[in-house]
């Protein structure tokens, strides 16, 4: 009989968690269904017709007319809509209108370079953020925590761009120690490391800054809960009650705020990709827009989305894995 509340509350706290992740996986397909819509609309709203400002300055109507109808322009929307997404929902997005090559070659090809500089970044990204963020949590208030604190800020006020034209200037140009660009390494970056080090360390840089705060702000505020002090009264390791306590309430936001680093170093290194000449994903994408390539565009901006839904989704699954009851909640 005394089994049967723990039971019920067990049950309980299983539904809401399965109804959680069901309203999570939910909102996500009706996101990516909402960014592929969106995209496909933006498109369609860009003033003037596609095939005139692909044409040129000064346009031939044979080629206009060989564009519209390579683009489908002279069908009405919804079926080029239909059309479009159910290539879409195959992988097929469409050729590009410049090489006539496939846009997922693009993809394919752009992936790599920027798939490795995210995962580079996040193998350092975590133990340096966790540590300075426990670092600054444990000498609360000191010396310590002024100075992991003061840096930190005063990094993040530093936009990527600033910071990676100063390490290129004194790195790469008065120094000589490191390349500052990866033109003639192809994309095949792992073979050249050195390449990598100005982009990965300018990736670093805010980043390490947020992470660490936040794990530090987790920390702190664990570590002056009540039941840390009850666990002090009762003798418990500084140690344990550090990593064992007080670190995992940070790692809920934490996990976030990697979700949202990840999504960043995938869709939005347009900046550093186009600093450093990577040939990635960020590279292609400005090549496509300074070329009007509708199709590589449209393709780029589904990759993009689909990523930024599914990462999130993942970060909030994770998160309420750790912390159910914030997760209900929410």
């Amino acid at each position: 009989m005394r089994d049967q509340p723990r039971r019920l509350r067990s049950r309980q706290t299983a539904y809401r968690g399965t109804s959680f992740v069901a309203r999570r996986l939910a909102l996500g397909a009706a996101q990516t269904v909402a960014v592929v819509l969106l995209i496909f609309t933006l498109t369609e709203a860009l003033p003037g017709d596609a095939a005139v400002a692909l044409a040129g300055d000064q346009p031939d109507p044979a080629r206009i007319a060989a564009i519209r109808e390579a683009m489908d322009l002279d069908r009405p929307a919804h079926e080029r809509l239909a059309t479009w997404a159910t290539g879409t929902l195959h992988g097929d997005f469409g050729t590009s209108l410049t090489s006539g090559r496939p846009v997922t070659q693009y993809i394919a090809d752009g992936f790599g370079p920027t798939l490795t500089l995210a995962a580079l970044t996040l193998v350092l990204l975590i133990p340096l953020g966790f540590g300075l963020g426990v670092l600054a949590a444990r000498h609360e208030g000191g010396l310590v925590d002024r100075l992991v604190s003061s840096v930190t800020l005063a990094v993040y006020a530093v936009p990527e761009f600033a910071l990676g034209v100063l390490l290129v200037t004194v790195l790469a140009l008065k120094l000589a120690v490191l390349p500052p660009t990866a033109v003639g390494h192809g994309t095949d970056l792992l073979a050249h490391p050195a390449v990598l080090v100005l982009p990965v360390l300018v990736l670093l840089s805010r980043p390490v800054c947020s992470l660490s705060r936040l794990v530090r702000a987790g920390m702190v505020d664990a570590l002056a809960s009540p039941y840390v002090a009850h666990a002090r009264r009762c003798g418990v390791p500084g140690a344990r009650i550090r990593y064992a306590h007080a670190l995992p309430n940070a790692l809920a936001p934490a996990v976030q705020q990697l979700a949202r680093t990840v999504d960043w170093l995938l869709c939005g290194v347009i900046v550093v990709e186009a600093l450093f000449v990577i040939p990635g994903l960020g590279t292609v994408l400005l090549n496509a827009v300074a070329e009007r390539d509708v199709p590589v565009v449209q393709g780029l901006a589904v990759v993009f989305g689909v990523l930024t839904v599914l990462l999130n989704l993942g970060a909030d699954l994770v998160a309420h894995r750790l912390t159910p009851r914030a997760g209900v909640a929410a």
